[in-house]
Order: structure tokens, then C-alpha cells, then sequence
């Protein structure tokens, strides 16, 4: 009996853990889902009224200076779709872990608009960079970019090439 019992209890307990992470892996897979979506709205279509439902209010991009509230959010990435024509952000490779996820991109654009503050120079950028995300409830509440700015400043024609 105690056999048949302790069975039981083992085999609930494995249905428990394999139910987490099948909803873990759905959540996982739904974010990436929207979240690839969105940016391919915001910044390949230029609609970036998207933001206005895709960001949590209190949402954070770890910039300098941070970024806080989901309109200032909105209006830091205003400055990639005013700023650039011939505007290509291609995610390489983007993975989640429920509410956690990681892209790999490249963007691509013609500085043709102020970004920034910085007047149009005509120049083509072509970068790549890793972006790491938070969501909660189907809303983005933290983003940290990571790309190496020195050479998108060089290919802008700010910064010399040695």
C-alpha cells in the first residue's frame, strides 16, 4: 500500500513539473510570438503607435540616460523611425524563457532625419546588436540594448575611422 501510495504521489508530483514547463515553453514561445511582432510594426512599418499597447506604463529601457514610462519609451524609438529611411531591423535569432527574452538583430537604415538631435548626414548604418527583455502580461517592462555604438557612430560620419 505504501508503495502504490508513494507512487501516486510521485507520479502527480512529475505531471506538476512537466504542466510548469509546458506552460513556461507556451509563454516562452507567445512572447516571442508578440514581441517579434511588434518590432517589425514599430520599426520596419514605422507605426509606432504599437508601443502605446506594447509597453507596460512603468516600463524602463537601461540607456543612458534611462528611459522610464512607456510614452518616453515610445518616443526614444520615434527617433529610429524619424531618423532613417530604408529602415531594415531583421532579428537574427530571439529566444525566451517565459517572461525573459533575447534578440539578436541587425538594423539597417539611411540617416536621412534628425536622430536624436543629430541633422541627417545620408550616411547607411548597418549594425548588430543583443537586446534583453522583460514582459508581464503580454506588456514589455524592461529592455537593455547592447550594440557597439562607436562603429554606428563611425558608420554616421561623427567619429573618424582609424
Amino acid at each position: 500500500m505504501k508503495k502504490t501510495i508513494l507512487s501516486i504521489l510521485v507520479a502527480a508530483s512529475m505531471m506538476a513539473c512537466t504542466s510548469e514547463a509546458d506552460k513556461n515553453a507556451k509563454l516562452a514561445q507567445e512572447n516571442v510570438t508578440y514581441y517579434s511582432h511588434v518590432w517589425e510594426v514599430a520599426i520596419n512599418e514605422g507605426r509606432t503607435n504599437i508601443l502605446d499597447t506594447a509597453y507596460a506604463e512603468n516600463a524602463v529601457l537601461h540607456t543612458v540616460p534611462e528611459v522610464k514610462g512607456k510614452a518616453n519609451a515610445k518616443a526614444y524609438y520615434e527617433n529610429f523611425v524619424t531618423g532613417f529611411s530604408d529602415r531594415q531591423f531583421i532579428v537574427k535569432e530571439i529566444f525566451a524563457d517565459g517572461d525573459k527574452l533575447v534578440k539578436y538583430w541587425q538594423f539597417k537604415g539611411k540617416h536621412t532625419g534628425p536622430f536624436f538631435g543629430i541633422p541627417a548626414t545620408g550616411k547607411n548604418v548597418d549594425v548588430i546588436g543583443c537586446t534583453i527583455a522583460k514582459m508581464k502580461d503580454r506588456k514589455i517592462t524592461e529592455e537593455q540594448d547592447f550594440m557597439d555604438n562607436l562603429v554606428f557612430m563611425q558608420q554616421l560620419g561623427l567619429i573618424p575611422v582609424k
